[in-house]
């Protein structure tokens, strides 16, 4: 590409937009069960227009817009309310949950670095259904990930797993609110009691389930205590841009006291300029999502967000009881939350997923690891809410088609090739002729993705980041 020398219209610019979205997923029509949380086209328009307001607005320096230090101010006292923190609770604002977790890394890491400055090679426990964000982290900021397996008929955290994988450089242990691939929430009060009793930082990831399971609790839930109730809580990591259903990217990341979240913050005066502080890892930032957060917060209000979250729960049922009367598919675990994770023994499920596609629904996949098998993934939206009926009765359908179908044969032939590889050595190359092998050239799926799936599933994990990394370099290409 090469920028137009005489300037594009303004017609033929959202023209030329236009058709770079003529094949993304048509998110709007509620079939979509991942990725995007619709609030609802008056809602949407609440966010978008406050975000406007302030897109130019710049968060670097929050001395000369004050108005933004006023936002984040008000945002943070209300996620510490929300989640039943006491008026020492500080936090802020994020552009998401990927960034509120590298924060609380950091925050951790540099704690230890000050109380504790004979751990060299610091590490922290996850649970193996820890979000990946937590190894993004790890490899970022040098703090080892010790994984280690969950219950595997709950799929929550063992907290006696966790016990004994604490050693001396340990500083760190993470529970989820609950985690992304099965919906259920680990049990933080234990794990807190736990981090509390070795002298280690305990962080509550409820990216997914901060803002909404208080809801849950008040309509009658037994949601387990996960919050700044729980002593031994040091730090929350809390989306707003899913189940508050503002525009990305809205996050929070909270402390129990200032005396903690000052190790968030970075400052340096060591180069030729402006002194730069950051209260988060961001520098220049627009303060669009952060107006667009406080905004649809306040249009939607509490007794909205009850009202949502009542529907949802109906839906996440019906559709849960639904699945169970299928017949091939099983849930892995009751859920907590609006994240349904089902799989079939006798049926190949990423048959079923591109079935689903072909009928314009939206499932995620998701790849065994550890103890968890492949499986369906549903991350039930307000947009969702109305159409469990039409969702498991095309389901059934998909399942019985899916019997019918070959399984393996691209699985069979690549891992064939594969014989006596060190894959640990594999190259780009290697990977790129597996790939075209595969049908995916010039970083173009098929319509089609089973055996590709099948391929990575039956994979090491290790030896899926490779291939993944490799297409992703190759997919990002000039055009």
């Amino acid at each position: 590409m090469e920028i137009a020398g005489t300037g594009m219209t303004r017609e033929a610019i959202f023209q030329r937009l236009a058709e770079f979205r003529r094949n993304d997923i048509k998110w709007q029509e509620g079939r979509t069960y991942g990725y995007i949380f619709d609030p609802g086209k008056a809602t949407l328009e609440v966010g978008k227009a406050a975000y406007n307001e302030f897109l130019s607005e710049n968060g670097l320096d929050f001395t000369v817009f004050p108005s933004l230090l006023r936002l984040e101010r008000e945002l943070a006292a209300f996620g510490a309310r929300h989640l039943r923190g006491d008026d020492q609770v500080v936090g802020n604002f994020t552009s998401g949950g990927t960034e509120s977790i590298i924060l609380a890394v950091k925050a951790a890491r540099d704690c230890y670095r000050e109380k504790r400055p004979d751990i060299t090679a610091p590490e922290m426990i996850l649970p193996a259904t820890a979000h990946a964000a937590f190894h993004k982290a790890s490899r970022y900021l040098g703090v080892k990930a010790v994984t280690v397996s969950v219950d595997p008929k709950t799929f929550r955290a063992d907290v006696e797993k966790v016990r004994a994988a604490i050693n001396g450089r340990t500083i760190m242990i993470v529970g989820s609110a609950p985690s992304y691939a099965h919906g259920v929430v680990d049990p933080i009060a234990d794990l807190a009691a736990l981090a509390k009793e070795n002298d280690l930082w305990m962080h509550t990831d409820a990216c997914m389930g901060g803002f909404l399971l208080p809801y849950f609790r008040r309509l009658g839930e037994p949601v387990p205590d996960f919050d700044f109730s729980v002593p031994g809580v040091d730090s929350i990591s809390v989306d707003l841009h899913k189940y508050a259903y503002t525009p990305k990217g809205a996050s929070l990341i909270l402390y129990r006291n200032k005396a903690l979240r000052r190790h968030q913050i970075f400052a340096c005066s060591g180069w030729i300029g402006y002194t730069i502080v950051n209260n988060a890892l961001q520098s220049s930032k627009s303060g669009g999502p952060m107006a667009a957060a406080w905004a649809v917060i306040n249009y939607v209000g509490d007794e909205g967000y009850l009202e949502i979250a009542r529907k949802k729960l109906a839906a996440v049922k019906k559709i849960a009881e639904g699945i169970g009367r299928i017949d091939g598919l099983r849930l892995l675990t009751r859920p907590d939350m609006c994240l349904i994770s089902f799989t079939s023994d006798e049926v190949n499920v990423f048959h079923i997923i591109d079935e689903m596609n072909q009928r314009g629904w939206y499932i995620q996949p998701s790849l065994s690891f550890d103890n968890s098998p492949a499986h369906i993934h549903l991350s039930v939206s307000a947009s969702n809410v109305g159409w469990e009926d039409e969702l498991l009765k095309n389901l059934a359908e998909c399942v019985h088609i899916a019997r019918t179908l070959p399984v393996g044969a691209l699985t069979g032939l690549i891992k064939e090739s594969l014989e006596g590889v060190d894959l640990s050595a594999i190259s780009d190359k290697e990977i790129m002729e597996m790939m075209a092998a595969a049908g995916i050239k010039e970083g173009v799926l098929p319509s089609r993705m089973a055996d590709i799936n099948g391929v990575l599933d039956a994979l090491p994990a290790r030896v899926r980041e490779k291939i993944l990394t490799a297409f992703v370099n190759d997919m990002f290409s000039q055009p």
